[in-house]
């Protein structure tokens, strides 16, 4: 480790954080003397920062790079606790030693904490944190402080105990991508294919990622070298940029393994450049074949195999996606990455459901889309939210056409609605008992037709028409013309902008269907009246109304919760502590909600989203009421905008 004191260098570092609450206000003269007491540090990637059961001096304030708090236990298992960024302090267990209200313990001295990066920083020692300590500031600024590492570790640590609760092969999933990485090699764009082969044989790699003045341009392949060189016969002094995949897709090294596995498979990529979350930079690569050996390769079978079956195989492929999902549920993988999973295969095999739709009717009656069309889905899977064949949510838009051709078109939509809704239903998907599908007059219809439509239920806001309108604004464009969708959205934007009494009406219908709390009708969530809860009725209904009314007072029509939630924030609607706030709650409630249906999926039983109390631990009542109290918060901020 080196460690530079020069007056000058802290001179410049004084200048750099004059303005921090440890030295904010006080005189020039006494903020010298300070900073004589302070020391500076510097560390390498990977270098110790503080050893487990080392004495802390101080508190270490990070100016650069990022660092990890990690525990290390007798077994040689490493469990990550947080991460520390440029502008945090570092040695925050210590602090109760120095106000004197506690002492260290066998547990917090197997905690460590090390450089993710080249870091450099100032060690404030508890002398001059003392000689500040009066100031009201200081005070303030070490208990905001406290307070948000405290919230940040918890949701570490929440999030890391749901993964690992259940004993089996999980624990590859809390491993990040920097632990499965391999090292940097590169080349420079203007550099020859035979300077990449040699780079290949030298370190024993399948790819090299190319860099054009230090940035990430492309990556190439074993493969590339064997298609784009070999096979056409093309010279070794080709520049390598006329070969690379360019712009690849990147992931960060502190992502989880199962991320960067998603995106692979998804992807269809066998390599991934690994880059710094924070400035981009390539630090190394990661290859499918090296998640796999932790990972059977059932998972990246079925996910090829989706796009290009045929009619006679499609019920073979709910078989397969369950399994998939009953892997990542039994591998207790995070929520929001099993609805990721499970949401890109689910869209890929309705994708391809249309596809058959079209292609049966163009070759067994030689019938094709006289106009563009849009086909777009509604309710779970609108929402990203179906982790199982649930009943089929969807409608058809489709361009007007010149006047004599009215009836063929208004023919063929008709007859391809219903192509749609029995190749879904071949495929797993259930017809819907509402009929909310494109297979009905009223979830089909011209550019104008639904511009009527539109306007027909914002005009006539009956609680009918507004259910309606609920299942149509969790809406998600899957397939079709681009340009036709964008003029479809610039239709809803001009029908809502006529009719802001309508989402008045929505809210008002959500005002009667609040969220439980604790006194009122739940007066003891868990000890007297109530025993159970309906979890999509109670809770994600009102979830998803209070985000989907919000979001169209602000001109967002679609989107996932998480996205409406994200736009939410931009327009200075949400603050991003309840942003924050909400995205947990969703992924509690939905954790839950998925092992319930799946565990009755598995059992032979009805799917029932009514929760009974005595099935949840006592970690999962906590949440269940930290949840109920965030949704009812989001619920009534919708309400406030409405005045109700």
């Amino acid at each position: 480790m080196k460690q530079r004191s020069d007056k000058y260098e802290k001179q410049a570092v004084y200048e750099q954080i004059k303005g921090h609450p440890f030295f904010k206000g006080v005189p020039f003269y006494e903020a010298q003397k300070l900073m004589d007491k302070c020391v500076l540090k510097r560390f390498e990637t990977n270098e110790l920062i503080y050893q487990a059961s080392q004495p802390r001096e101080g508190l270490l304030l990070l100016l650069e790079g990022m660092a990890e708090v990690f525990i290390f236990e007798d077994e040689g298992t490493i469990e990550a606790l947080e991460i520390i960024s440029k502008g945090e302090l570092i040695g925050f267990p210590s602090l109760a030693d120095f106000l004197g209200v506690s002492k260290s313990n066998k547990y917090e001295e197997m905690v460590r904490v090390k450089a993710l990066e080249p870091c450099f920083g100032i060690l404030i020692p508890y002398s001059v944190i003392e000689e500040r300590f009066e100031d009201v500031s200081v005070r303030d600024y070490l208990l905001q402080q406290c307070a948000m590492r405290l919230k940040d570790i918890y949701t570490s640590l929440a999030e890391q105990v749901k993964i690992t609760r259940r004993t089996g092969e999980s624990d590859r999933f809390i491993v990040r991508v920097k632990d499965v990485m391999s090292p940097l090699v590169a080349v420079e764009k203007d550099a020859v294919i035979q300077e990449v082969a040699i780079q290949m044989k030298e370190n024993k790699t399948d790819a090299v990622l190319v860099l054009e003045s230090g940035k990430l341009a492309g990556i190439v392949t074993k493969s590339d070298l064997v298609n784009r060189v070999l096979a056409q016969s093309k010279p070794y002094d080709l520049k390598v940029g006329q070969v690379m995949t360019k712009n690849p897709e990147t992931i960060a090294r502190l992502e989880y393994y199962y991320a960067a596995l998603t995106s692979m498979v998804l992807g269809g990529y066998k390599h991934l450049p690994v880059v710094h979350e924070r400035t981009g930079e390539a630090v190394g690569i990661v290859s499918l074949g090296s998640l796999l050996r932790k990972k059977n390769e059932s998972l990246v079978k079925t996910i090829r195999n989706i796009e290009r079956i045929e009619e006679e195989h499609l019920p073979t492929i709910k078989q397969a996606i369950y399994k998939i999902l009953e892997t990542l549920i039994g591998d207790n993988v995070p929520v929001s990455h099993i609805l990721k999973v499970i949401t890109e295969l689910n869209d890929r095999l309705m994708v391809r459901c249309v596809q058959l739709a079209v292609d049966s009717l163009r070759n067994k009656k030689g019938m094709t889309p006289p106009v563009d069309f849009c086909w777009y889905m509604m309710g779970s899977a609108g929402r990203s939210a179906q982790f199982m064949m649930t009943d089929q949510d969807h409608f058809l838009v489709y361009e007007d056409g010149e006047e004599g051709q009215r009836d063929l078109i208004e023919h063929y939509f008709e007859i391809l609605g219903e192509e749609i809704v029995i190749f879904l239903e071949r495929a797993g998907f259930a017809r819907c008992k509402g009929k909310m599908m494109a297979s009905e007059p009223n979830w089909r219809g011209s550019l104008k037709t639904w511009e009527t439509r539109l306007r027909q239920w914002m005009l006539k806001a009956t609680n009918e028409n507004i259910m309606l309108a609920q299942n149509f604004f969790s809406y998600r464009f899957l397939y079709g013309n681009l340009r036709l969708n964008d003029k479809f959205q610039a239709t809803i934007t001009e029908q809502l902008e006529r009719s802001k009494i309508f989402l008045y009406r929505m809210a008002q219908m959500e005002k009667e269907h609040q969220v439980p709390t604790l006194d009122h009708p739940i007066r003891s969530l868990f000890k007297l009246e109530r025993k159970q809860i309906d979890i999509k009725k109670d809770i994600l209904f009102p979830f998803y109304h209070s985000l989907q009314i919000l979001s169209l007072s602000y001109q967002i029509f679609s989107g996932t919760p998480m996205e409406r939630i994200d736009y939410l924030v931009q327009k200075k609607v949400l603050t991003e502590n309840l942003a924050v706030d909400l995205k947990t709650a969703f992924n509690e409630i939905m954790s839950i909600y998925v092992k319930q249906k799946w565990n009755q999926y598995k059992r032979g039983e009805s799917t029932s989203s009514v929760l009974t109390f005595t099935h949840l631990t006592t970690r999962e009542k906590e949440e269940l009421i930290l949840t109920l109290k965030t949704v009812r918060e989001l619920q009534s901020l919708m309400l406030s905008e409405f005045s109700i």
